[in-house]
């Protein structure tokens, strides 16, 4: 249906008020007299035709008054009892349709502002759930370690351990609990700090093969108490990024100890760059058991777990990989999750080359 604007109302008001009141009077005037000819008879015959006239000035006002409130009032009204709605938390609201043009504009934008707040609302009552189921997590995962290494440095006080083998043994697990504690605080630190406060890149041109060379350097420790070895394979050019060098390495690295931790002694880990299309493509494939079927759609959600590839047995708390894949989008890029055809996890990625 065609939309009027108010003008065009009012002026076809207006004509209404005008016209009605001389047809009734004429109307009148010709049941009376049974003429046309105004002025023929007496003039106290008008008498009657001027309440016809009056009569038909407040038909006309009536047609006027129901026409606007129904076109005009009976929409505002129904938008400010919409807005009453949404104000107590009642989203389940219905905006009338309306005529003028004028009127359908604000129904249509105050539609839109409906659904912006409703959105809005409901992404603040999605991050209020996950920031409790957040919280509940990692002080889960915190009370774990810290129950084990309370317990250790109580046998330590207690003088359980005596002799140097018990005493290193009662050391190195109190190390390896505390080195579990500062993972899942960092975890929860650099996670909490890009979720929920704006994170701003200090980019500068740098070198990825550095990036990823670092990273691997810091791992190389822990892959050889398994026995691992960390295969890189570079291609010869140099892939210069713009990034946030220690960010992007705080990437690489979750994702180089996500393969570390779940790979089995005497595995390997192949890391893989080169250049392509204007980027830097990167693997990271491990020679572990891979990801279950189910798991590749959940992988790089906050705080999930496999239950054998990302179990809280490894001592993670479930959000290096979804760091990384969000640092990675922060840089321009990529992050996916898959499994090798000849076996083991692989994660691939890619990060575009500076001033693309």
């Amino acid at each position: 249906m065609r939309k009027l604007r108010i003008r065009t109302y009012l002026l076809l008001s207006l004509v209404l008020l005008l016209l009605l009141p001389w047809l009734f009077f004429v109307t009148a005037h010709l049941i009376t007299t049974r003429s046309l000819h105004i002025g023929a008879d007496r003039p106290n015959s008008y008498t009657g035709l001027m309440v016809a006239a009056f009569a038909g000035l407040l038909v006309a006002f009536f047609i006027v008054g129901v026409r606007m409130r129904r076109l005009l009032l009976l929409p505002l009204e129904r938008m400010s009892q919409a807005a009453r709605q949404i104000a107590e938390g009642d989203w389940d609201v219905r905006l009338p349709q309306s005529a003028v043009r004028e009127i359908a504009e604000v129904r249509d934008g105050f539609e839109v502002m409906v659904k912006g707040v409703q959105s809005s609302h409901r992404k603040q009552a999605e991050l209020e759930e996950e920031r409790r189921f957040i919280i509940a997590s990692v002080a889960h995962d915190l009370r774990t370690p810290l129950f084990a290494l309370r317990g250790y440095l109580d046998g330590l006080e207690q003088g359980i351990a005596r002799t140097p083998d018990q005493l290193a043994k009662y050391v190195a697990v109190c190390k390896e609990k505390s080195v579990q504690l500062d993972r899942l605080v960092e975890d929860l630190f650099t996670f909490t700090k890009m979720e929920y406060l704006e994170t701003e890149l200090s980019e500068h041109t740098v070198g990825f093969h550095e990036i990823v060379q670092k990273s691997v350097e810091s791992l190389e420790p822990q892959a050889q108490q398994k026995h691992i070895s960390i295969v890189a394979d570079y291609a010869p050019d140099d892939c210069m990024i713009q990034a946030d060098s220690h960010l992007l390495h705080r990437a690489i690295g979750n994702l180089l100890d996500n393969a570390v931790r779940h790979t089995p002694p005497h595995g390997r880990i192949l890391v893989e760059c080169r250049r392509e299309e204007g980027r830097v493509v990167f693997t990271i494939q491990d020679s572990g058991p891979g990801f279950a079927s189910n798991e590749l759609k959940r992988i790089f959600e906050p705080l999930y777990r496999g239950e054998q590839s990302r179990s809280r047995a490894t001592g993670g708390a479930g959000l290096g990989l979804t760091i990384s894949q969000r640092i990675i989008r922060q840089h321009g890029g990529e992050l996916a999750a898959g499994n090798h055809a000849g076996g083991g996890a692989i994660l691939s990625g890619w990060i575009p080359f500076a001033n693309q």
